[in-house]
């Protein structure tokens, strides 16, 4: 099933949106700096702005920043760090006449129908304006991501995330078929030029606790009982635990990018 039908998972997230907004990394500022410079002026949209980290990156490069964001606890949050939001799906946003010179969105492009997304962007873009949907793809080490997913699928047997797997490959090889469906869903509308895939890699260390702090906002786990995922995190930790207590994620954030002739 596509992502973005997953609306409950996909609304999940202000479910404990400081501890979202406090582990959840920001995105190297060579791709946005790159974006940017390729975008006609600093006038931004966010679409699924979540708790506001890439809007406050392009705030401080001096964007002028507007959110869309789906969850009210989100969208306040991102509010309480001065950023402008309001609350609706980005399909179903009105723009209400107002027009920009760049529309992003940060790891969450994928909850956003692709088409459609694509055709509200090229609506509201001016001409020679920049659609570029960017994610973190992450590659977890080989004992971390089985230690994970052997938990997952003996607790959470039912949920739709329990048998994906990593698949081979670097982190950008993982994340093809959502970075496929964006490039295909700005193609459909007919008003964009060719996409192009930019991409950024990097790492970073995580200590056992640093990590077991971040995984309850994983969409995998914003719905899952707390007796669950205490063990869940309880066995990632194990695994861990036996790497030394920490390990090194190897990360590429990458943009699915497009200019509106």
């Amino acid at each position: 099933m596509p992502t973005h039908h997953l609306r409950q998972a996909a609304e999940s997230f202000g479910v404990d949106a400081g501890r979202y907004d406090r582990t959840r990394p920001p995105y190297p500022a060579e791709l946005l700096r790159r974006i940017l410079d390729a975008s006609p002026g600093r006038a931004v949209l966010d679409a699924g702005c979540g708790t506001g980290i890439e809007a406050r990156q392009l705030r401080e490069l001096g964007c002028t920043v507007l959110g869309v964001e789906p969850d009210p606890r989100m969208a306040a949050f991102a509010r309480s760090t001065g950023i402008g939001v309001e609350v609706a799906t980005f399909e179903a946003w009105e723009p209400a006449g107002r027009t920009f010179d760049l529309v992003v969105a940060g790891t969450a492009w994928h909850w956003i129908d692709p088409e459609a997304g694509a055709a509200k962007a090229a609506a509201v873009l001016r001409p020679g304006g920049r659609l570029a949907p960017f994610w973190h793809t992450f590659k977890l080490p080989d004992e971390v991501a089985a230690g994970f997913g052997e938990a997952y699928r003996r607790l959470v047997p039912d949920s739709p995330f329990a048998f994906a797997r990593t698949p081979p490959g670097s982190a950008l090889d993982g994340y093809r078929p959502i970075l496929d469906q964006a490039a295909e869903g700005i193609r459909a509308t007919g008003r964009f030029g060719e996409p192009e895939i930019w991409h950024v890699d990097w790492e970073r260390e995580y200590t056992r606790d640093e990590y077991l702090d971040q995984m309850p906002t994983s969409g995998a786990l914003t719905r899952v009982p707390p007796d669950r995922l205490a063990e869940i995190l309880e066995a990632t930790g194990a695994v861990i635990d036996r790497l030394g207590g920490s390990f090194v994620m190897q990360y590429t954030s990458a943009a699915v990018t497009a200019v509106r002739p």
